[in-house]
């Protein structure tokens, strides 16, 4: 377990583009045949990425967190961006398709990810990859598996403005019960490029974004920092960003594509935010 200490704006000035990605960005989600995870002390959140490539992986408790095993003290949120596959959770075999989401609650001891079946020559391109988003718990909500599509869909943005795009929310106060986690996708529509704009920020949760669905010669450009303060960073397909709370958040691709986004922290509120007016950006 990779560990992120957290950071405030005014250490943002002096950073580096290298210190900037050190920091905020997550280069390596998904590797081939084990589980990765990235600790950040903001907000206690843990992200990363278990990829089966034909065999079980089991998630394992981590001396970082001091549990006995994952989900004593955590719940967590799982979405699948590869081909379909299983986690089994104390015995209860789950299966996701592409874009599934899977909630586990607070006290689930054992969790095992797999390939729903053999994977084809070259392995893992076309296995499950599973995204993971993790954070504290103070009690135990049920399981829950949501099929894509099966969310709360909200269309967002306008194709004028270049930032068209479905939003799927899986996990939040309407849908999905936790205690705190907010996830979900979104995808944009072609010809758009933009994830959000005005920029926001919400100085009451953590939020963390996978990139996908990135063309191989495309990169999205995702700004951070303050709004009178801004730097970017410059995000590959299945990179992942890690959005403290007081930083601004937006995105602009060279191509459209998809993202998860994902927040812990005071609540659950989706509209929680402020905006960041263009004007007020330097």
């Amino acid at each position: 377990m990779q560990q992120r200490y957290a950071t405030n704006p005014a250490q943002i000035p002096g950073m580096s583009t290298a210190d900037l990605r050190e920091q905020y960005l997550v280069p390596e989600v998904f590797v081939p045949g084990e589980i990765t995870v990235v600790y950040t002390h903001h907000d206690r959140i843990v992200l990363g990425g278990a990829v089966p490539a034909g065999r079980e992986l089991v998630l394992p408790g981590y001396p970082e967190i001091r549990s006995d095993y994952f989900l004593e003290h955590r719940e967590v949120g799982i979405i699948n961006v590869g081909g379909t596959g299983t986690v089994t959770a104390d015995g209860e075999v789950h299966t996701l398709v592409t874009g599934a989401c899977l909630y586990l609650g607070r006290g689930i001891r054992d969790v095992v990810f797999a390939d729903a079946g053999e994977p084809e020559e070259g392995g893992a391109s076309t296995g499950a990859q599973f995204y993971l988003f993790s954070a504290p718990a103070h009690t135990a909500y049920p399981a829950a598996l949501v099929s894509p599509g099966e969310g709360t869909v909200r269309e967002l943005g306008d194709q004028v403005t270049s930032n068209r795009r479905t939003l799927n929310q899986y996990i939040h106060e309407n849908g999905v019960k936790s205690c705190q986690i907010v996830m979900g996708v979104t995808t944009l529509h072609e010809g758009s490029m933009w994830n959000t704009m005005p920029a926001h920020t919400h100085d009451r949760r953590t939020e963390c974004y996978l990139y996908f669905d990135v063309p191989e010669d495309a990169r999205v450009i995702h700004l951070l920092g303050e709004r009178e303060e801004t730097r970017h960073l410059v995000v590959a397909d299945r990179q992942a960003i890690i959005s403290p709370s007081w930083s601004l958040h937006s995105g602009v691709g060279t191509a459209a594509y998809s993202f998860i986004w994902a927040m812990a922290g005071e609540n659950q509120a989706f509209d929680d935010m402020d905006a960041a007016p263009v004007t007020t950006l330097k």
